[in-house]
């Protein structure tokens, strides 16, 4: 469903046995509703129980229930998540509001919790900017296709680069044809004239009937004999245009790499063990996110689990007359019962343990980023290794080729001087015959009739001549057309590759300028002392990366202060206090929330863990926010919802 048809829409929320949450329904009306109340009042849960309705997989059952679930009404539709608990773990099913990748766009800049990804990347000092803000969108499915695209160009440019001249050429052989033509029509008629002067001469009695014969023999050798040599000299030129490309497909292959095959089955093993180990790493990460989450949640609602435990002394009939008394001794202020063990233990320690814990999941994330960053460098590099194989493959098939080619043309060659040597052999014989007939022969006639025999070897030679200049012109009319076709299909895949290598880049640029420009304006309105100005910087490819498309740039985050003596100086993001830093991160969520249009799919933004940021900004954010999201739910404290506006929407019992 997008945003149009959201806007305006009554939206109501189901949820029972999520989180800390037993049972409840409220209504979210458009625009901005306040979660007002303290700790451990079941804001997060509701926030998550959402999240759970819209698609996330980022929500925890209820610890006493094996069965809980949400329903979202929008408008007339309705959509239901059930979380139900297996031997495996919890497994959430059902209809959700969103689907397919809408869901990571949420997760990643929509539903603005502490574990964010977004705003922990800020917070964490910085880093994997880039990476969370390409997060959602399939670069590595890019890249793939942008590398096939770049192979098939190279394909059609070494095409191309045997076709060039090809117009040329044609021209030449079209003139070429058209001189043989003229000068075959010349021959013919030149040969018409003679004969009809011999036939005038032979008239009056000076031929006989032999030697026509003679003469026609004779001149039907001498046209195949030229024939023939013009055939043999063609011959012999393709036998030495057929060696020198063997020679040089030869010389290619010696100075083509070998595959590196020993390498490339490590590779193959190597690769299979990070994805492995990628795979153990996203289980190890969401399970130890999940019990990040149930324990913080637990924490949350302590208080219901104090009730629980007093209720418990009170029937207890060992406990002493005075309950009371009895009760807050099992359970100081400050201390709780550890709902894994059972073990009575301080909330600090408890508290403790989950920082820990947070420490060791942030270390697997930076594993796994290490282990995918691996897996691509090796990728490309197998990718690398096929090439070559495939590319020292073909040299070889083609060598083979050529080689058989040149053995053909060999045969070919020593057909014709065999057929050469016989023609003249016959040639002489009928030339000594014709000579003893020619002995008492008037001497103009008898050369009238070697010019004519002159002719028809003219004749002859020149029509086979002819004859392969229209083929030539055939073929090459062929590559010049076939080229044509290159070009078209080159330019076609030169703006293939140029959308792919600048769909990344837009994104970049249009978040980083959308994060800029939010940034100035929100410091102009939060009013930061000695805070001038936070911006964000894309860095290109590293200098000499080449034109492998896999190169990627980074995002830099900076951070300008300005001294009480009015001096400017740059600081570093791990400076910043935790209000500046929380800010930030909701900033550049904010701006991935903007750059992939998120509010066309998700018509919620989440807000939560705002209390490193003093009230009064706080109602300036969630302003902020409301002028680019539809619905804004934000999780406050009671005395930082009360500087928010009265026409918010006030949702304080849960």
């Amino acid at each position: 469903m997008s945003e149009a048809d959201t806007a305006g829409s009554p939206v109501s929320l189901r949820v029972r046995n999520v989180g800390g949450i037993d049972e409840t329904t409220v209504e979210l009306p458009p625009g901005v509703s306040v979660l007002a109340g303290r700790n451990a009042t079941n804001r997060t849960s509701l926030l998550r129980a959402l999240m759970a309705a819209l698609g996330s997989d980022d929500a925890s059952l209820k610890g006493d229930a094996d069965e809980g679930f949400v329903e979202l009404t929008v408008g007339e539709e309705t959509y239901t998540r059930r979380l139900v608990r297996r031997e495996d773990g919890v497994v959430l099913e059902g209809d959700p509001y969103l689907s397919g990748d809408e869901v990571d766009y949420a997760d990643c800049f929509a539903f603005l919790l502490e574990t964010n990804d977004a705003r922990q990347a800020v917070v964490s000092g910085g880093r994997d900017l880039r990476e969370v803000l390409l997060r959602p969108v399939d670069t590595d499915a890019i890249e793939r296709e942008l590398r096939e695209r770049v192979r098939e160009r190279r394909e059609v440019e070494t095409e191309l680069d045997r076709l060039e001249g090809a117009p040329d050429r044609l021209e030449e052989a079209r003139k070429r044809r058209a001189e043989l033509a003229e000068e075959l029509e010349a021959k013919r008629e030149r040969r018409q004239e003679l004969q009809a002067r011999m036939d005038a001469t032979d008239g009056h009695g000076h031929a006989d009937g032999s030697r026509a014969e003679l003469l026609d023999e004779l001149n039907s050798v001498r046209s195949e004999l030229g024939t023939t040599r013009y055939r043999l000299e063609t011959a012999r030129e393709s036998l030495e245009a057929a060696r020198g490309e063997r020679d040089r497909l030869r010389e290619e292959l010696e100075g083509a790499d070998a595959p590196a095959e020993d390498r490339l089955d490590a590779l193959d093993r190597r690769i299979e063990e990070l994805r492995s180990r990628r795979r153990e790493l996203d289980s190890l990460v969401n399970r130890l996110s999940t019990v990040v989450r149930f324990n913080e949640e637990m924490l949350e609602g302590e208080e219901g689990l104090r009730e629980l435990l007093r209720r418990d002394a009170e029937t207890d009939p060992d406990a002493s007359a005075d309950g009371g008394a009895v009760t807050d001794g099992l359970l100081p202020d400050d201390t709780t019962v550890c709902w894994t063990c059972g073990a009575e233990a301080t909330t600090e320690r408890i508290g403790d343990t989950l920082d820990r814990l947070r420490d060791v999941a942030g270390e697997k994330r930076a594993e796994r980023r290490s282990v995918t960053e691996e897996l691509e460098e090796l990728d490309e590099e197998r990718e690398s290794i096929r090439e070559r194989r495939q590319r020292r493959a073909e040299l070889e098939d083609r060598l083979s080729d050529a080689e058989d080619d040149v053995s053909d043309r060999e045969r070919r060659v020593e057909q014709l001087e065999a057929r050469v040597e016989e023609q003249e052999s016959r040639l002489e014989e009928l030339e000594a015959e014709l000579e003893s007939l020619e002995a008492d022969r008037d001497d103009a006639l008898a050369e009238r009739q070697r010019e004519a025999t002159d002719l028809e070897f003219e004749i002859g030679r020149l029509t086979s001549e002819l004859d392969d200049a229209e083929s030539e012109v055939e073929d090459l009319e062929a590559q010049v057309e076939e080229a044509a076709e290159l070009r078209e299909r080159r330019e076609a895949l030169s703006e293939e590759i140029e959308s792919l290598r600048t769909r990344i880049e837009t994104v970049e640029r249009e978040a980083v300028e959308s994060f800029n420009e939010h940034a100035a304006a929100l410091l102009a309105t939060l009013e930061y002392d000695n805070l001038e100005r936070i911006w964000l910087e894309r860095l290109g490819p590293p200098e000499g990366g080449g034109p492998d498309p896999a190169d990627r740039g980074e995002f830099e985050l900076h951070v300008v202060r300005r001294t009480e003596d009015d001096v400017v100086y740059e600081d570093t993001v791990e400076h910043l206090s935790e209000s500046e830093r929380e800010v930030t991160g909701l900033v550049f969520a904010l701006a991935g929330y903007l750059t992939h249009e998120v509010h066309e799919r998700v018509p919620f933004v989440l807000l939560d863990s705002l209390e490193a940021i003093d009230s009064e900004r706080i109602a300036r954010i969630v302003e902020h926010f409301a002028d680019y999201a539809p619905s804004v739910l934000v999780a406050l404290l009671p005395e930082d919802a009360a500087a928010l506006p009265e026409t918010y929407a006030r949702i304080e019992s849960i």
